[in-house]
């Protein structure tokens, strides 16, 4: 019994840490999809040379998209035009932080990890990115464009016949007002159905981690020679995104892995599951494909090393760090963001156990 309370006691003050920041999180994740689409950004993305892949490494990090959203709208850039060094750098960025990742890290893993996650996120796409440029020559192929633009004017025919101009008609203007509520939807419906159940799985895990795994075994194997392997090893086939990833790192952390081990996981997991890697290889190929998993898990174990050495060089104390929100808000300010964020995500629960009702529409 006693065991069994130190459990649900656990998994409630990982739930009221996280709640509040990642409401936060989420509001600004609906901000950026509103005023920031990124079909707009493609045309940044193309040219000669690494700078453009630089540029969709930065504009990657703060999107809200994970590794399931993050596809659709890569393969959606590629055809507009973008190389394939800086579709690589946005396949890695993207899904590895964002705003809700960011905010969840600083409430769960402490400033220090909220910091130095986003910026090895930037430089593991940089380095990818790179590795694509200089191994697939073949970065910009001409006929991308003329693709896309074929495919474009496809797509603009209806039923009822196409027309032969080329311009392309203008769309309504949306009041902004409009488009600030679209983007709360999506943060707080599209993406929270993509983040729940990892979210709730994660913040369980951490429980049970901290409960019942002996810390002194994990911190252990946590130094040890082969710990940065295991961990990219077992985040490379996952499929889990940053934010829902980031409450199981907690509890590895709680329970004495170090935070280079975790880190490594935390870069690893996002942005390589079979899904991706299957996409990458077809859209940019096998070469590619090997730069993308060469810059991924050597610059992820890099930054784990790094981690540990800063951390042992500056005598930062990490686990001081965990949960650090606890100092920042006020317990009423905590408890109604778990409630608030309870019954969002009870809401969704109730949402996928409904039975459906029959699509009448012919678009799926």
């Amino acid at each position: 019994m006693n065991i069994i309370s130190t459990f649900l006691s656990t998994l409630l003050d990982l739930w009221l840490d996280a709640a509040f920041w990642l409401i936060i999180g989420l509001v600004i994740a609906g901000l950026l999809k509103s005023f920031l689409s990124s079909n707009n950004l493609a045309h940044h993305f193309t040219g000669p040379g690494l700078w453009p892949a630089i540029k969709a490494a930065i504009m990657g990090t703060p999107l809200p998209l994970c590794s399931c959203g993050v596809i659709p709208a890569a393969i959606g850039l590629r055809r507009a035009g973008a190389t394939k060094s800086s579709t690589t750098a946005f396949l890695i960025s993207t899904p590895e932080t964002g705003v809700d990742s960011i905010s969840i890290s600083y409430a769960l893993l402490g400033p220090f990890m909220a910091i130095i996650r986003p910026i090895a996120a930037v430089t593991t796409a940089i380095v990818a990115a790179a590795l694509v440029l200089f191994i697939d020559k073949e970065d910009e192929p001409e006929k991308t464009k003329t693709d896309a633009a074929k495919e474009q004017g496809a797509s603009s025919c209806c039923s009822s016949g196409c027309s032969n101009k080329t311009s392309v008609p203008k769309e309504k203007k949306e009041h902004w007002w409009k488009k600030l509520w679209e983007g709360q939807r999506y943060a707080f419906g599209e993406l929270i159905e993509d983040l729940s159940l990892w979210l709730v799985a994660g913040l369980v895990i951490s429980a049970l981690v901290v409960t019942f795994v002996p810390s002194e075994a994990l911190a252990e194997i946590s130094r040890g020679p082969w710990a940065m392997l295991l961990m990219a090893a077992i985040g490379v086939p996952m499929y889990i995104c940053a934010s829902a990833s980031t409450p199981l790192a907690a509890g590895l952390m709680l329970a004495g892995v170090s935070p280079g081990a975790v880190l490594v996981f935390l870069l690893a997991g996002p942005a390589t599951n079979m899904a991706t890697l299957g996409i990458v290889h077809k859209e940019l190929g096998l070469r590619s494909l090997i730069s993308y998993l060469t810059g991924v898990v050597g610059v992820a174990i890099f930054f784990g090393y790094l981690t540990n050495f800063l951390i042992d060089s500056f005598s930062i104390n990490i686990q001081a760090q965990l949960a650090s929100s606890n100092q920042l808000l006020p317990p009423s300010i905590m408890w109604i963001s778990g409630l608030v964020l309870t019954l969002i995500i009870a809401n969704d629960f109730w949402k996928r156990l409904r039975p459906k009702t029959k699509q009448t529409s012919c678009c799926q």
